[in-house]
């Protein structure tokens, strides 16, 4: 097996940074005609691709069911010899830490008010708008975001581990475009890659400070406002780095850990001193709601019901989710390191770390 070149990949890191440099530059000193310049720009896409995103991701869904079920699913991402590093709870809550945090605890609360209050097709503040409410939030939390990370982290494991291809999304078009991805075309794929990252996490870094400061507000009565919530994005950030920099066990494996714990007390505690009797029956009954109609609510664009709901909800999750997936699925194969040879020296294109056996 090949080593993987560790140093720095120069054409991806520079070419994105100026991308990225470029667009909030472009936010900072005009932030009015960006504004004008996004908002059209969503809204050109919301109404011109919105039925391909749906297409996409019910393809992605599609073939996650198959390749789960079929005898695809007993191929091995790694090595036959591979046994996996961590316990499925630990590997549990990393995955769920890293690939929802924010954005679940976030909207899990929020999303079933706002859908009570504007239903996409239900009257405002009805039983109907419950109803309609809870399936929605499933729908949009379920099967397909996990389908849309798993998809990635099932090629970069395949591709990386089985075929000793860069761990990078590049590796995914090699039987289309063969040795060519170590060149150009494979460099275009890996740009972005870390642009669409990167705007996916600062998506969920911007709702993430600004509900902390609302609770910091509720609580001891912060300021809320733009400036705090600044502060706030800068101290995730620190969080986040000494995380990364003390490494997979101490740090991010801890801390995903402490999250999913504290995550089950809520649960707990609201289902214990909550209507749990309630509880239990609707979530039952929200889940059946949510199976029934799954193919329904995949395809439904309202198409014969014109409205701007399906833009700002469901399509923006599906390219939230996808701009989401070339980190996660990186993620989703670090959680899983297999046992491979120690001396050799693959590496990580998100972080940079190496990843090693399981010994």
């Amino acid at each position: 097996m090949s080593r993987i070149d560790q140093h720095l990949n120069r054409p991806v890191f520079y070419l994105s940074s100026f991308i990225i440099l470029l667009l909030v530059l472009f936010a900072l000193v005009t932030p009015e005609v960006a504004d004008v310049f996004f908002t059209d720009l969503q809204k050109t896409i919301i109404d011109n691709g919105s039925w391909f995103y749906v297409v996409s991701v019910a393809v992605i869904l599609t073939t996650i069911l198959y390749v789960g079920f079929s005898r695809f699913g007993e191929v091995r991402l790694g090595p036959d010899h591979c046994k996996p590093e961590y316990s499925l709870p630990t590997w549990l809550s990393m995955l769920f830490a890293a690939g929802m945090g924010i954005g679940l605890m976030f909207f899990g609360v929020a999303e079933p008010v706002m859908h009570f209050l504007s239903p996409p097709t239900a009257t405002s503040g009805t039983t109907e708008a419950v109803r309609e409410a809870m399936k929605m939030t499933f729908f949009h939390w379920g099967l397909h975001a996990w389908a849309i990370y798993a998809i990635v982290g099932l090629v970069l494991a395949y591709f990386s581990f089985r075929l000793d291809l860069p761990l990078t999304l590049r590796s995914a078009l090699y039987p289309i475009i063969g040795d060519r991805i170590y060149g150009w075309p494979g460099h275009i794929v890996d740009i972005f890659a870390v642009v669409s990252t990167i705007f996916g996490i600062a998506t969920s870094l911007g709702l993430g400070a600004a509900q902390i400061n609302s609770g910091l507000n509720y609580l001891f009565n912060f300021d809320e406002s733009v400036t705090m919530q600044i502060y706030l994005m800068v101290g995730i950030i620190a969080i986040a780095i000494v995380s990364v920099a003390t490494g997979l066990d101490k740090g991010i494996r801890r801390l995903s850990e402490l999250n999913m714990i504290l995550a089950i007390a809520l649960l707990l505690f609201i289902l214990i001193l909550g209507p749990t009797v309630f509880i239990l029956t609707a979530y039952v009954q929200n889940t059946g709601a949510y199976l029934s109609d799954i193919v329904r609510n995949t395809f439904n664009l309202f198409v014969y019901d014109k409205t701007d709901w399906i833009g700002g909800w469901t399509i923006f999750y599906w390219g939230w989710w996808l701009a989401w997936a070339p980190l996660l699925g990186c993620l989703l194969r670090v959680f899983l390191v297999v046992e491979q040879f120690a001396s050799l020296s693959l590496v990580c294109w998100c972080c940079q770390r190496p990843l090693r056996c399981c010994g």
